[in-house]
Formats: C-alpha cells, sequence, structure tokens
C-alpha cells in the first residue's frame, strides 16, 4: 500500500532547530501526516520519514523563468476570450489586451498567463486557428513591451508553438499533455517549463457528478505520473509545475479537501501552482453570485494557499492580492 506524506506547514520565528524548509521557501516543518488508502493515517515527526521523501520535500525548487520560487510569485490571468467565467469579452481587442497585460505588471505581477480558450464548465472547443488569431498578436506586443515573463493557456500543441514563436516561455496545459500528444514534443523541443494541471474530464462536461475514491490521493497520483511521463519524454523536472485543478471536475468539498491539503503536493518536486481566483466555490462558500464580487474571497483562498508553501498564485485581482501577500509576509515573519 502506497503511503503519502504531507508536510504540516508553519510559519513564525520560534522555529525549532531540527525544522526543515518546504521547497526551500518561507513555510517549514517538523512533523508529516502519514496518509494512506487503507484507512486513518498518523502524525510522525520528520526523523522517522524516509530521506529520499524529506528531499523531494525540503529542496529549494530552481528559479523559473528567472523567478525565485523561494518567494511567492504572481501570474496574472489574461483572457483574451469572448466567453470566460469571470472576464469574458473585456480583452478580446489587442489593445485592450495588452493594456491589461502592462497594467497588471505594474500592479506587481510577475508573469502574465494568456489564454485564447474558455475552460470554464460547460464551455465550447475553440479551434486553433482562432486560439492562435486571439493570442499571438498579445503575446507580440506584450514580450516587446512588458518584460515579464509569459505563459500560454493551451492545450493545443500548433497554438504553443506559435505563442512560443511569438515570444511567450511557458506552456499551461489545463489538460495535463492528455489533449494533444504533440504538446510536450513542442515543450521538450524548446525547453520550456509546462505547468500540469489536473482535471477530470472535458470543460464541457468536467462538472457533471465528479466522482473520486479519494480526491486528495487521486489527484495527486495522476500528477505523479503525469509528470513521469513529461520527464520520460525529455523535460526536465526543473521545468514542470503541478497544478491541482481547482474546480475542473470537483465538488465544494473536493476543492476544499484538496485546499486544506496542498502541502501534499511539494512531494512531486516540482513548484506549486493554485488556479482558484473567483472560482463558482468562492461565490457558493462566500455568498457572492457574480464572479466580480468574489475578489475577498480570492485573497482568503490565496493567503491558505501561501500557508502551505505554495509558489504560483493565478489570479485575477493583482493589485489587491500583493498588498495581502506582502502583509502575510511581514506579520507572519515569512518575510525574514
Amino acid at each position: 500500500m502506497t503511503a503519502y506524506f504531507r508536510p504540516l506547514p508553519q510559519t513564525g520565528l520560534s522555529r525549532p532547530a531540527d525544522a526543515l524548509p518546504i521547497a526551500g521557501g518561507w513555510t517549514w516543518f517538523t512533523h508529516v501526516a502519514l496518509i494512506s488508502r487503507a484507512g486513518p493515517g498518523r502524525i510522525m515527526p520528520v526523523a522517522d520519514v524516509p530521506q529520499e521523501v524529506l528531499q523531494a520535500i525540503s529542496a529549494p525548487r530552481p528559479a523559473l523563468l528567472s523567478l525565485d520560487m523561494t518567494r511567492p510569485a504572481l501570474m496574472g490571468i489574461l483572457n483574451v476570450t469572448p466567453d470566460s467565467f469571470s472576464d469574458g469579452g473585456q480583452f478580446t481587442t489587442t489593445k485592450n489586451a495588452v493594456q491589461h497585460g502592462l497594467a497588471m505588471q505594474g500592479d506587481g505581477a510577475d508573469m502574465i498567463d494568456i489564454g485564447g480558450e474558455s475552460t470554464r464548465p460547460g464551455a465550447d472547443f475553440v479551434p486553433a486557428t482562432v486560439e492562435i488569431e486571439r493570442t499571438e498578436p498579445v503575446i507580440a506586443k506584450l514580450a516587446n513591451t512588458g518584460g515579464l515573463p509569459i505563459s500560454i493557456d493551451t492545450r493545443k500543441s500548433k497554438v504553443a508553438a506559435a505563442a512560443l514563436k511569438a515570444g511567450a516561455t511557458m506552456i499551461n496545459d489545463v489538460s495535463a499533455l492528455r489533449f494533444d500528444e504533440r504538446l510536450i514534443d513542442i515543450a521538450v523541443e524548446n525547453q520550456v517549463p509546462v505547468c500540469l494541471m489536473h482535471a477530470q474530464g472535458d470543460p464541457k462536461t468536467m462538472q457533471q457528478d465528479p466522482v473520486y475514491k479519494s480526491v486528495l490521493l487521486d489527484v495527486y497520483d495522476d500528477l505523479s505520473a503525469r509528470v513521469s511521463l513529461a520527464v520520460a519524454a525529455g523535460l526536465p523536472r526543473h521545468l514542470i509545475v503541478v497544478d491541482p485543478g481547482i474546480g475542473f471536475g470537483k465538488t465544494v468539498q473536493h476543492n476544499l479537501t484538496l485546499l486544506q491539503n496542498l502541502s501534499l503536493f511539494h512531494g512531486l518536486g516540482c513548484p506549486i501552482l493554485l488556479g482558484a481566483s473567483r472560482k463558482r466555490f468562492i461565490g457558493n462558500i462566500g455568498n457572492a453570485q457574480n464572479a466580480s464580487e468574489r475578489m475577498p474571497g480570492s485573497i482568503a483562498v490565496t493567503l491558505a494557499g501561501l500557508a502551505q508553501g505554495v509558489q504560483i498564485h493565478r489570479i485575477h485581482d493583482v493589485k489587491e492580492t500583493r498588498q495581502a501577500i506582502s502583509l502575510w509576509m511581514a506579520v507572519t515573519g515569512a518575510e525574514r
């Protein structure tokens, strides 16, 4: 029976001598929760944890696109689509999209994630040609004027290839390389980072009664297998980011379980990306029907992820989130 080790993250100045950092970052741990599918787990000290497990959890992650992964990074969302759940239609012209990208940079974004196909629940498929028409000119202009790393949010190899040629330097794939087998070849040929996100089903149908044996362990095992596939194909582990896929084939309780146990995913030895900004479960819990009203709840979830050592936060509200993170780091002593 497979054993899973979730570090129990802590912050603050009262750090014991035997504490280990989580991914070389601002959180640390002295104990882990030992989890299995067989039944209730137990808490154990780091002294009883296998060294290879401790190494995977605690080793600093190499810089990603020149970004220091021992500090939290903000990925600003730029949807150049007419139908995205939160801001569809706002940035469908190149001019508006570029202006918004530059504004996010000014507000403190560390990278920009540009998407030309909505992946909201129930979204329709978008042909690669249309996706390229939407994203390529925006990427080209931002790459020339913005100066921030640009990620292309796509599951299609043709879109990724066009985006990289235009100036993008990362691929963010919501299908974790399942939708288009050629996508991993594009990443390997260009040696660019790839974010592998877990999703159960296609965006069109993913929210139709999603079921798991254990959502936490099922998602972990799936991401572990996808990381192994990417490494075997020739993409170094230090170029791989993992995302548990909040809201992608998950109920509210599934999302909460993943958020409460995010530190487990440090065991994969990759930076973690959390993309929960303005999502429906925040509205359900926070009584915010409109996505534009979910900024406070989105920040709350971001800070919960920060407390578990999550390195990359994919968000809409850059300025407000940057301020919240700065205060959280200062108050908890994590800034030191």
